[in-house]
C-alpha cells in the first residue's frame, strides 16, 4: 500500500464520462479517487483500497447498486453517497434503507457533490465510535483530520496504520481479535490474514510508543489480539 494520507474515495459508475467527471472533481479537492464500473469491481476496490467513502451509481451492468450497499454493510460502515438518475421517492428510500448515507440525483454539479462528500467524511470518524480528538501519553490524535502528533510534531502514519489505530481507539480498553482487526482494516477476504495485523502493528508501535518493546498503549493479548489503553 502507498503512504498517501489523503482520504480515499471509490467511484462506482458504468458511464465513463460521468465516472471521470466525478473523479476529476474529487481529485481537485485533494482526495484520492479510484474507479470501478460494476458491483463486483466496486467491492474489490472498496476493500483493497481501504476506502474512506464510496460514490455509487445504482444502475450497474452486473447488478443494482443497492446489492452493493447491502454487501458492503456486512463488513464496513464507510459512508456511501448514491448518484442516480432515478428520482422516485421509493428508490431513494430503498437505497437509504439498504444503508446508503446520502442520495444525489443526476444531473448534479461538482460543488454540491463535493459539499456532500466533505459532510460525510466529517461524520465518518465519530460515526463508528472513534473519538474526534484524543490525547494519550505524548500523543494527540485528531481522527477527523487524520492528524497524529507527538509533542506537537506530526507523526506520519500510512493509511493502514491510521486505520489500525482508529479501530483500536474506537474501542478503548477492549480486546479486539486479530480476525476483527483484519476484517475491519483490510476488508473481506482478509479475515484470516493475522500476519498482516502483526506486521503493521509492529510498525505502528515504532511510531506511537516511546519504547516499542514495552508498549504502553498498544497492548498484546497473547493468542487473541490487541487492546488500546489510552492512559
Amino acid at each position: 500500500m502507498g503512504t498517501d494520507p489523503r482520504p480515499v474515495v471509490v467511484v462506482i459508475e458504468d458511464e465513463p464520462k460521468i465516472r471521470r467527471f466525478v473523479c476529476m472533481a474529487l481529485e481537485s479537492a485533494d482526495l484520492q479517487a479510484f474507479e470501478a464500473d460494476s458491483v463486483k469491481r466496486g467491492l474489490i476496490e472498496a476493500g483493497t483500497r481501504q476506502a474512506d467513502l464510496v460514490v455509487l451509481d445504482l444502475g450497474l451492468p452486473d447488478g443494482d447498486g443497492k446489492a452493493f450497499i447491502r454487501e458492503l454493510r456486512t463488513w464496513s460502515a464507510i459512508p456511501v453517497i448514491v448518484l442516480s438518475a432515478r428520482t422516485q421517492e421509493s428508490e431513494k428510500v430503498a437505497a437509504l434503507d439498504a444503508g446508503a448515507d446520502d442520495y444525489l440525483v443526476k444531473p448534479f454539479g461538482a460543488a454540491e457533490l463535493l459539499a456532500r462528500v466533505r459532510a460525510q467524511l466529517r461524520r465518518a470518524a465519530p460515526r463508528d465510535g472513534t473519538p474526534g480528538v484524543m490525547s494519550f501519553g505524548r500523543l494527540r490524535a485528531d481522527f477527523g483530520r487524520r492528524l497524529i502528533e507527538r509533542d506537537g510534531v506530526p507523526v506520519h502514519l500510512t493509511p493502514i496504520e491510521f486505520r489500525l489505530l482508529a479501530c483500536l481507539a474506537s474501542h478503548p480498553d477492549t480486546v479486539l481479535t486479530h480476525r476483527h482487526l483484519a476484517l475491519t482494516v483490510w476488508g473481506p477476504g482478509h479475515a484470516e490474514d493475522v500476519h498482516y495485523v502483526r506486521v503493521h502493528m509492529a510498525q505502528l508501535r515504532k511510531k506511537i510508543e516511546d519504547d516499542p518493546s514495552r508498549p504502553r498503549h498498544l497492548l498484546t493479548e497473547s493468542g487473541v489480539g490487541y487492546r488500546f489503553c489510552p492512559r
